[in-house]
């Protein structure tokens, strides 16, 4: 288990980290979302020993990372694909983590075979695409075979192959017991991925929920409805007790009453109905609902033609 508590961490006169507190548990993929800016990144240097914290405490295991002999056997981890020896091949970059943590051979061998980077490992590391950066990165983190691993943004510079690959990986890892942490800004993949969640903003815990329960909670969904009379449709929905948007001059989204109830409405008031779909929110729209107002950086409307 990882246990962060009251953590906190200052850069001079700006916060980081305002007393963040949370657990991540074995046996399934957390996901660690949060607008940039909001202290993911900080999180996991401060768990992996890389930064000391202002105050509070991060602990693996029950214990510090520092405190760890052979830290790979308990822990792998992916913080940056771009920190390696550029100078270096594949082969030897694993093989020199690996001896440093009393990691044999063919320990190395097996890794490059799991991430499908056997076949260029005796290439420089400066050639490898980011893809490729990130496989290494991933196989290294594998290497002692741990009980936690973590990683941060492991999917840039993946290709769709790839990112079905290590959504698998970690899905079996989870399967096995393992804790498995993992940041992402792909809401899409931690939908599909993550069966918790825990979403900071501004260095602060916002939620720490299952998955589903969280996209549940949302209150976007809704029924999109699309009539040829869907001004009727919307005055009779309107009396009903539903709420009623207008999505262009034939369709209509409404919450507040179900799907089979409005085509019950509409057939007793001879109103054709040409489409009926009950729209269930996404992780997405739920996560923008939750960071709203914790995102740091806004990029302003899209310029007019005129100021192009």
């Amino acid at each position: 288990m990882i246990e962060v508590a009251d953590l906190h961490k200052c850069y001079g006169s700006v916060t980081a980290l305002g007393g963040l507190t949370f657990e991540v548990k074995p046996g399934r993929v957390t996901g660690f979302l949060g607008p940039n800016g909001a202290g993911k990144t900080t999180t996991m240097r401060i768990i992996l020993g890389l930064d000391a914290p202002t105050s509070g405490t991060a602990l693996v295991r029950g214990r510090h990372y520092q405190e760890m002999i052979r830290p790979l056997h308990e822990v792998g981890s992916l913080l940056d694909a771009n920190a390696v020896h550029l100078g270096r091949s594949g082969w030897f970059h694993l093989l020199s983590i690996a001896q440093s943590n009393g990691i044999g051979r063919h320990r190395v061998r097996e890794v490059l075979e799991l991430t499908g980077i056997e076949e260029v490992a005796q290439r420089r590391v400066k050639g490898f695409s980011l893809g490729m950066r990130q496989r290494l990165g991933i196989a290294a983190a594998l290497l002692g075979d741990p009980q936690i691993l973590i990683f941060d943004e492991p999917t840039n510079g993946l290709d769709p192959e790839g990112i079905h690959w290590i959504r698998e990986l970690f899905k079996s890892l989870a399967s096995k017991g393992r804790t498995v942490f993992v940041s992402s800004h792909l809401m899409s993949e931690m939908a599909l991925t993550a069966d918790h969640l825990i979403i900071i903003g501004r260095g602060r815990l916002l939620a720490d929920t299952p998955t589903e329960q969280f996209v549940e909670s949302s209150s976007r969904g809704d029924v999109f409805v699309r009539s040829p009379m869907a001004a009727d449709l919307a005055s009779l929905l309107e009396r009903s007790g539903a709420t009623v948007q207008a999505e262009g001059d034939d369709a209509l989204a409404v919450t507040g009453m179900e799907a089979p109830a409005i085509a019950d409405l509409a057939s007793e008031h001879r109103i054709a109905v040409h489409e009926l779909a009950t729209r269930h929110a996404s992780l997405e729209q739920a996560y923008l609902d939750l960071t709203g107002e914790s995102v740091e950086y806004h990029a302003g409307a899209r310029p007019a033609a005129e100021d192009r």
